[in-house]
């Protein structure tokens, strides 16, 4: 592995041993999510300038309005995702950095990803090149649209802040799958959708922060 990747000084490996330390005191049981977290090097989805705070619990700024989401929001939302089961195909709404793709791609057979921003997604698919993780498929698209070519998702994540689930998002989750979507303007809070085979259930969870889910490409 390069040095780049492993890390030194603030992004070296104890500095990510700690955050996975953090999580675990913070709540998070799931070690299949935590060994992935461990093994993604965070902070070569973040500015340069801000490497060295990758490990904290911050959410930090990407350009562009959007940002990388605090390790414990990522490994929280995807601890979620994973409880409904294995995951087979999935589906994210907001690429960002690829940062939460790549944890995904871990835990899942495929993972699709959509990005409205045409820079976010060059820089995204430039860091997971790095990494050279090959079970991913990105998307230039309204995430509002997903990916209905690629539907049925086993598990759909999205990665900012809906004012309600769009229509489109729920007829491309499985019978069986499940939906963790940030809901809310103002007051924002962690829901996980259900689908089952007499339609969907909802349950609101933890209150989170999340930059708003807008429509259009840019």
């Amino acid at each position: 592995m390069s040095s780049r990747l492993s890390g030194i000084g603030m992004t070296s490996q104890r500095t990510r041993l700690r955050m996975i330390a953090r999580l675990r005191e913070q709540g998070i049981v799931d070690e299949a999510v935590l060994n992935v977290m461990n093994e993604i090097p965070r902070h070569i989805f973040v500015e340069e300038a801000l490497a060295s705070r990758a490990y904290e619990d911050f959410a930090l700024p990407l350009g562009f309005g959007q940002t990388i989401s605090q390790p414990y929001v990522v490994a929280r939302m995807t601890e979620l995702l994973t409880a409904g089961g294995p995951l087979g195909k999935v589906l994210e709404i907001g690429t960002g950095c690829g940062y939460q793709t790549a944890i995904l791609a871990k835990l899942a057979a495929e993972v699709y990803s959509v990005e409205r921003l045409l820079p976010v997604l060059a820089k995204a698919r430039k860091n997971l090149r790095e990494l050279r993780i090959n079970n991913i498929r990105l998307k230039h698209a309204d995430g509002h649209l997903g990916i209905p070519e690629a539907a049925p998702f086993d598990a759909i994540l999205v990665t900012a802040a809906a004012t309600h689930v769009p229509d489109a998002l729920k007829a491309q989750l499985a019978v069986g799958g499940r939906m963790v979507v940030p809901m809310g303007t103002r007051d924002q809070h962690l829901c996980v959708i259900e689908r089952t085979a007499r339609g969907y259930t909802e349950s609101k969870l933890d209150e989170v922060k999340f930059v708003p889910m807008l429509s259009g490409l840019n």
